[in-house]
């Protein structure tokens, strides 16, 4: 059984004035309404999803309406629940609708194409479901433990200088075994299986690492394994997310995005490209570029002379994310 982390601490939030310090009160939402309202119209500094439809109906048969229906950074279908109070009835509904949505992909769908007006790709190799509330019970939370449905519980807090406090205290692991850089060298078994995780990955549309290892020249492939250790050291929150174009990594939402090549990486960061003057050479603009994953900073990797005089980036966009 996959462990987790419940935070259970007493948050005391102080404002600093003249160097006395005075302790915030808690407030809260008058209605629930007034908490999915505000969410839904910062929904992408708070989530980065898209907005699909609120109060979505499942229909005459399911009877039910999902809060809200988004479309996350990855192009991921995204539902969120709401909660006042602590209520184990938000567990049961959010397992309710996501069971729902994957036996309705059409519907998802043809919602998604009318709010963002096109034909949209969506990605169903994840579907994420969040869950937020102002506390849960540790019963509930031990039952989405057992249960390894793809079911996100967060913790929000609301004070009365209007200051909202929104922390993550349930996330599935998404984990991702790789092989060491020697098992990529010339002719070797792994490739071969990676070959065959390719052809699974056609029928369930489920990525791993590996895949991506396959663009890679053995020259590469070391450096590859550098960058992405860098990356996943910088916080042990940091998930690993691999795509069909590219690998992500996120805390609460995606602050770089990683593609290989041959001879290259390419990754899209988190940055805003006016914020870093002069670029550097192996850097540029791709705000009216367009390209795979999210992020408006692009920066390709040759070597790594490349990577020491880049990586400072990568910290940078971790940063802009809020860590």
């Amino acid at each position: 059984m996959k462990s987790f982390y419940v935070n259970f601490y007493k948050m005391a939030i102080f404002e600093i004035n003249n160097g006395k310090v005075k302790r915030i009160k808690l407030s809260e939402f008058k209605i629930e309404k007034d908490l999915q309202r505000l969410i839904e119209q910062n929904l992408e500094t708070v989530f980065n999803c898209q907005l699909i439809a609120t109060e979505f109906s499942t229909g005459s048969i399911h009877s039910g309406r999902i809060d809200t229906l988004a479309i996350s950074e990855d192009l991921n279908p995204v539902i969120i629940e709401y909660k006042k109070v602590a209520s184990s009835d938000l567990i049961n509904q959010s397992l309710y609708y996501l069971h729902w949505i994957t036996d309705h992909k059409g519907d998802f769908q043809i919602a998604a194409n009318k709010a963002l007006d096109g034909e949209i790709e969506v990605d169903w190799s994840d579907i994420r479901v969040i869950c937020l509330a102002p506390e849960y019970k540790k019963y509930d939370l031990h039952a989405v433990q057992v249960m390894g449905a793809n079911i996100e519980l967060w913790q929000y807090k609301i004070y009365e200088n209007g200051i909202l406090n929104i922390e993550e205290v349930f996330k599935r692991t998404h984990s991702t075994s790789l092989k060491q850089p020697d098992d990529f060298n010339g002719k070797n078994p792994v490739m071969v299986e990676a070959g065959k995780k390719a052809a699974l990955t056609r029928k369930t549309a489920i990525y791993s690492v590996e895949e991506h290892y396959e663009n890679l020249e053995n020259s590469i492939v070391e450096l590859f394994n550098t960058v992405r250790d860098h990356i996943i050291s910088l916080d042990n929150s940091i998930e690993e997310l691999p795509k069909k174009h590219y690998i992500a990594y996120k805390t609460s939402q995606n602050f770089v995005c990683l593609q290989t090549y041959k001879k290259k990486l390419t990754l899209y960061l988190k940055i805003n490209p006016d914020e870093i003057q002069p670029l550097p050479k192996q850097a540029r603009d791709v705000r009216n570029v367009g390209h795979f994953g999210t992020g408006e900073f692009e920066l390709t990797i040759k070597d790594f002379s490349d990577f020491e005089q880049t990586k400072h980036l990568i910290v940078e966009a971790y940063k802009n994310i809020g860590g």
